[in-house]
């Protein structure tokens, strides 16, 4: 499979990155809070979606 021959690599020498672009990365605990929040949020609505659901009249 492998040849004697080997190729020569064209190296673009005038590359420039471009991360200008992505947002900077943030911190673990910050998302972390984030997803309390929303994970909070949702169980509070699970919870007043099931005490609407109730039968009183029991």
């Amino acid at each position: 499979m492998s040849t004697d021959e080997k190729e020569d690599l064209a190296i673009d020498e005038d590359f420039t990155s471009t991360d200008d672009d992505e947002p900077e990365a943030e911190p673990a605990k910050t998302n972390l809070d984030k997803r309390r929040t929303i994970d909070n949020l949702l169980e509070e609505r699970r919870l007043k979606r099931q005490l609407a659901d109730y039968d009183f009249d029991l």
